[in-house]
Parts: C-alpha cells; structure tokens; sequence
C-alpha cells in the first residue's frame, strides 16, 4: 500500500517531468537541424542561395556591364570632337554614348574625367600624325611638310567631324583645367618642332640665323589654322594648297 505522502511525491515528480519535456520539444527545432540552422531544402532555391550567400557578396560583385566600354569611349570622342568641351552636356553624352548617367559616372567618371580619356585616345588614334613625323623624317622641313599634308587630309575625312578635337574643344572653354591641358598639349607640340629645328641649325641644315621659336609657332598656327579651315568648309586639296604656300618660305641655306 502507498502512503499519501509518497503518492504525493510521485505526481509531483511526474508534473515536473511533464514540464520540463514541454520546455525541451519547445526549444527543439522543427525540421530536425541544430538550432540556427535553416532547412534549405524548405526554402525555394534562389531564397535558399540568397541566404547561404556570404554577406555583401553580391554587392561586391556588381551587376555585369550591358554596354561595350570601348564603343561608347569613341562615340564619346566623335560627341566631343564635334560640340567641345563646354558646349556638350552630359544628357548629350548619355545620348550619344547610348548608356544611362549612372553608368556613365561607374564607367568613366564625371565628364571631365571622360574627356581627358577622350584627348588621350584621340591624340594616338587620330592625331599622332605629328609625332611620327618627327620622329621619322630625317629633317625638320621634312617633318613640317608631312605633318601639314597629313593634317590636311585628316582634318576632312568624311566620315568624322573635320578638324582637330584638341584645337577645336579649347573655343569658349571656361573650365581652367580643361583649357590649361589643352593648352599645354598644343604648346608641347609647338616645343617638339622647335627643337628639332635648332637640330637643323645647329646641323647647318638651317642658316644660322634661322629664329627657331618663330617657325615653329608658324608651324602651330598653320595647323590650328588648318583645323579651323576644315570645320568651316575648306576641302583637303584646299589645304592642300596652304601646305605648298606654307613651305615656300620655309628658310633655306
């Protein structure tokens, strides 16, 4: 026979027992993983690789570029070339460049950081002309004749804005920093010519008294001067013909 005080015990145990397996398959998870640990295989699959992703992945990684990088940059140096620095906007660069502003400023920068890209690619691309001149032909003469005659015919080619994107983007220009670059581009030209007429001085190629500095300004006016000529109308065998009148006075011993 039980006494009441053991029976008294025995469903006091047997309370506690309950409560304390309650509290357990309350805490337990449902699907049968430790606790923190979603079943995946639960979830639809791009909610369960969003969750399994790590943290700021996606973002890190960006979305992919839905525009060719390269043929924007030269739609961008054709919109330049043919409006200027100042007067082409960034609405006209999105236009021309067939992106929106946002991926503009991802791709290249604010417009000024585009267009010192653009002048870069321009001078290798379309306007190195100069450069190789001086540095092949065996004289300055030589280097000054080809350079205008290569300028007469790429300063009108159909299927682009006539002129020079250099020449031509320092009109009206109120950025100080655009218009001391293009500057500073035109004027390095200038002091490459220079110094390989003093060459041809120093060489007796020149006569002596040959004012160097003078030249090669003529030798930058004339192509400035060219560029302007070209956007204004002037064929290739019109300027053509400046590059003849140009090298009859050339200086010569």
């Amino acid at each position: 026979m039980v006494s009441g005080k053991e029976t008294k015990l025995t469903e006091q145990g047997e309370a506690g027992a309950r409560e304390a397996g309650g509290k357990a398959r309350a805490a337990a998870p449902t699907s049968g993983h430790p606790p923190g640990v979603a079943e995946t295989r639960d979830r639809p699959l791009d909610t369960a690789k969003a969750h399994d992703r790590p943290l700021g992945a996606a973002k890190t990684r960006g979305r992919p570029r839905s525009f060719d990088r390269e043929t924007a940059l030269e739609k961008a140096i054709l919109a330049f070339w043919e409006r200027g620095y100042e007067a082409t906007s960034v609405s006209d660069l999105t236009r021309a460049m067939d992106i929106g502003a946002p991926s503009l400023y991802a791709a290249f920068g604010d417009k000024r950081s585009l267009f010192e890209e653009v002048v870069r690619v321009y001078s290798s691309r379309y306007a190195a002309f100069a450069d190789h001149a001086l540095a092949e032909s065996p004289t300055s003469r030589d280097a000054v004749e080809r350079t205008l005659r290569e300028a007469a015919g790429a300063y009108t080619e159909p299927d682009r804005p006539h002129g020079c994107l250099i020449a031509h983007a320092a009109i009206n220009c109120t950025t100080p920093e655009v218009a001391t670059s293009l500057r500073d581009r035109r004027n390095a030209t200038i002091a490459a010519f220079e110094g390989r007429i003093e060459e041809d001085i120093a060489a007796g190629a020149l006569p002596a008294g040959t004012d160097a500095g003078a030249l090669a300004r003529h030798t930058g006016a004339m192509i400035q001067g060219m560029s302007q000529q070209a956007r204004d109308g002037a064929s290739r065998e019109e300027l053509e013909a400046l590059v003849e009148i140009a090298m009859a006075i050339w200086p010569r011993t």
